[in-house]
């Protein structure tokens, strides 16, 4: 269903049958209020704008701050107090949906429809107050439209645990006015509803009771047991609200509305379209190079299909040593790599090429723009070494748009899955001594992706402790959530960067080969590559440091578990405190 107008035709159709000259309007926000606040289809146009501006939308480099695609994140000093890198004051929004809250609450419209719009706006507060907390800790939680010339403007931070307190109490106050479920068929499907704010309200506990926010006491503080009760019971009603696991991995994505979306962006072509397959497709089937590409060091984290890792002595698949793997490292993986990964002699066939396509990434074989590798023998330089690493982003991509088409995209993009509240659960669960259910969820986790579940029932987890559990939650997170933008904040709020520190990024160049191991002359692998005849057994393959200059990460500083607040917020409010872990006095944790 395509039912929520992202744009302003609705405003300017309404205004013009007002007799209001749509061309003396500067914005959506200067209207006169009677005519906003007291006509109901202009109060919805202003909150449909608002969801424009809360929440995201498609991203090829969601997961740029992590080790799954290729880029040099965390270079010397990217995070600064006087940069913009890592800043979220978002007090515009703020002021927006406090307009809209305390406008309608005034307004003549019917109680109906007064808490249909307040539940929405009191839940998109939550939503932006979180996303600050997250990246700063406590803020100003400001709940009224500011006055410039009545109002004290240099309004100091509320503590943390305030701003976790008053973000609960939105969620709650949201949940209390909206309908609990919205049907996916229905044409307010893509609006926010009590299912989402009871799953978001488990996900805010979670982070409140993560090691980031109470780093003395990480697994022992007390918020894990209201964190939990929060996340079964978001688990328990998103169930019996026919939330679950969709059948198929590739079914999430590419099944709009699907059993696993509690909440998505919705996108319709011609007017709202995301840049998704733009961005991860190779160069020759879109419209430039890829933006981001997975690295040899995720692939590699891909479980075998029988959950356990490749060198993992005790797996059916056991390879012994990365050299053989290279050989064959596309075999037997768990299917969430096949549907997550191009590789080089991969079959992806997309609108407008052969069913039969294989995507080459060999020099002197794959076109310019897919291209990877130093092969002397090419005779050709690659100019995608820095920015390559010999695979591609297959997940969500939609293959029926042609390379004409590929700015066309309009998959839904979506913000919260089912998947997203069992991990939470599986999570907290175990912090609190429910193993038993956390491993459930992870089965359920594992068994929907097509792991083999082995004689002993565990899908090649090792489950047998809680702190093998953590990691087996974290690892499931790690893969099943891919290229979705949730690794690095995972490890922030577990307190867990230390693992990017110093890691070291590669890529894979493949060359094609006789059946004696030779290398195969270019003339007869550009002939076979061009019938598709070479297979991933007809190369050998040659591992590369990427960026190929030879850059690598820096330490990622402790400093990062709290982003500082911006100088030039500072100098405007005198009323503000830097965070400690950048010189400040306020202490952004919860201890």
């Amino acid at each position: 269903m395509k039912k929520i107008s992202y744009i302003l035709l609705l405003l300017v159709t309404l205004f013009s049958a007002q007799g209001c000259n749509t061309l003396d309007i500067e914005n959506i926000y200067s209207y006169d209020a009677d005519k906003v606040w007291n006509d109901e289809n202009l109060a919805k146009a202003y909150l449909t704008n608002l969801y424009a501006n809360v929440f995201g939308n498609w991203n090829a480099g969601a997961d740029a701050y992590s080790q799954q695609v290729d880029g040099i994140a965390f270079y010397q000093d990217l995070v600064t107090i006087t940069n913009d890198n890592f800043k979220r004051w978002k007090y515009e929004t703020i002021r927006q949906i406090n307009e809209i809250i305390q406008n309608t609450t005034n307004g003549q419209l019917s109680q109906t429809v007064k808490d249909e719009i307040v539940g929405q706006a009191l839940f998109m507060r939550a939503y932006v107050y979180f996303d600050m907390v997250k990246y700063h800790g406590g803020v100003p939680y400001i709940k009224v439209p500011q006055d410039k010339d009545k109002d004290d403007l240099y309004v100091k931070r509320n503590s943390t645990a305030e701003c976790f307190q008053f973000i609960i109490e939105d969620l709650d106050e949201a949940f209390s006015k909206l309908p609990l479920a919205i049907s996916k068929t229905s044409a307010e499907y893509g609006h926010i509803d009590g299912c989402f704010a009871k799953a978001f309200k488990a996900k805010v506990l979670l982070y409140k009771a993560s090691p980031q926010f109470h780093p003395s006491h990480p697994w022992d503080n007390a918020d894990w047991q209201a964190a939990y009760t929060a996340c079964q019971d978001a688990y328990n009603t998103l169930s019996s609200n026919g939330y679950k696991l969709a059948s198929d991995y590739d079914d999430i994505f590419l099944k709009e509305a699907g059993p696993e979306v509690v909440f998505a962006v919705i996108n319709q072509y011609p007017n709202k379209v995301a840049n998704w397959d733009n961005g991860v497709r190779p160069g020759s089937l879109s419209r430039g190079n890829a933006s981001y590409s997975p690295t040899w060091e995720f692939v590699k984290e891909f479980p075998m299909k029988d959950g356990k890792q490749y060198n993992d002595p005790k797996g059916k698949y056991y390879v012994a040593s990365e050299e053989d793997f290279l050989k064959c490292y596309w075999q037997n993986r768990d299917p969430r790599f096949d549907k997550s990964v191009i590789w080089n002699a991969s079959q992806y066939a997309v609108g407008g090429t052969p069913a039969n396509r294989r995507q080459y990434t060999a020099l002197g074989i794959a076109h310019e723009l897919d291209d990877f590798g130093t092969n002397p023998k090419a005779n050709v330089n690659s100019t995608n070494l820095n920015n390559y690493s010999g695979f591609f982003i297959r997940k969500a991509s939609d293959t029926k748009l042609s390379q004409a088409q590929v700015q066309q995209y309009d998959i839904d993009y979506i913000i919260m899955r089912f998947a997203e509240v069992m991990l939470n659960y599986a999570e907290t669960a175990n912090e609190t001594g429910h193993s038993d259910e956390a491993i459930s969820i992870l089965k359920q986790i594992r068994e929907r992706a097509g792991i083999e579940p082995g004689d002993d029932g565990n899908y090649g987890m090792d489950i047998s402790s809680k702190e093998s559990l953590r990691e087996a939650v974290l690892q499931e997170r790690n893969i099943e959530f891919c290229f979705e933008g949730f690794r690095f904040w995972d490890l922030r709020r577990l307190r867990m960067l230390d693992r990017l520190n110093e890691t070291t990024k590669h890529g894979i160049e493949s060359i094609a080969i006789n059946a004696d191991g030779s290398d195969m002359s270019m003339e007869e692998a550009k002939e076979k590559a061009s019938k598709f005849e070479l297979t991933e057994k007809d190369f050998r393959y040659i591992i590369h440091q990427i960026p190929f200059s030879g850059v690598k990460v820096n330490i990622v500083p402790d400093t990062y578990y709290f982003f500082p607040i911006q100088k030039s917020s500072l100098d405007r409010n005198k009323g503000l405190e830097q965070n400690n872990n950048w010189g400040g006095t306020f202490n952004p944790t919860l201890e």
